[in-house]
């Protein structure tokens, strides 16, 4: 296996929590989180669902992470990008309804005001395209987990709403993510 930084950081931020090393705490009547020495807390999907069905995906916009739950209960956890505010970051309950590889893109009508120099489409499969190579869409209007090419905005306040992974892992979470998933963004 060939390692790259963003295997290396996504296997440390794993780590903790698969190594049993974390710490339980009590945070903001949400039930016990978990603490691990890159200092972001992971959540109990029993606290948020009643059940797991055929999956749930919390994305904690504070610490960047996006956990992942399998209907048999298995987790994973991905590094993100979030909103880059307040005001673009929407949290709350929703679910998955729509599934594209190589997803065309087009600014909403609030990003081009703000943003009049963008194009008003690019295709599916294009390197520019800031959908990358998969991506979930929300029942939420505009809203999606999806991939991205600039690895640099993984970590970071930089889309304008969605939630962004490296494409290997949105492949990932793609792949095992049925339509009905619910989401959570806090």
């Amino acid at each position: 296996m060939r390692f790259s930084r963003r295997l290396f950081v996504a296997g440390a931020l794993a780590a903790p929590f698969l190594t049993g090393r974390a710490a339980f705490a009590t945070e903001d009547n949400q039930g016990p989180v978990r603490n691990n020495i890159s200092a972001f807390r992971t959540h109990e999907w029993q606290y948020h669902f009643d059940s797991l069905g055929v999956g749930v995906i919390i994305s904690d916009t504070t610490a960047k992470v996006l956990q992942h739950w399998t209907s048999d209960g298995q987790m994973f956890l991905y590094p993100t990008s979030v909103p880059l505010s307040d005001e673009l970051t929407r949290r709350g309950y929703t679910e998955v309804v729509e599934k594209r590889e190589n997803p065309s893109w087009a600014p909403t009508p609030s990003m081009r005001e703000r943003n009049p120099e963008w194009p008003a489409f690019v295709p599916g499969g294009d390197p520019t395209n800031p959908l990358g190579t998969r991506a979930l869409y929300l029942s939420w209007q505009y809203y999606r987990i999806h991939g991205t090419h600039d690895t640099r905005k993984i970590g970071r306040r930089s889309s304008n709403g969605c939630i962004g992974l490296y494409n290997e892992h949105i492949e990932e979470v793609f792949d095992r993510t049925p339509v009905g998933t619910k989401v959570k963004l806090i």
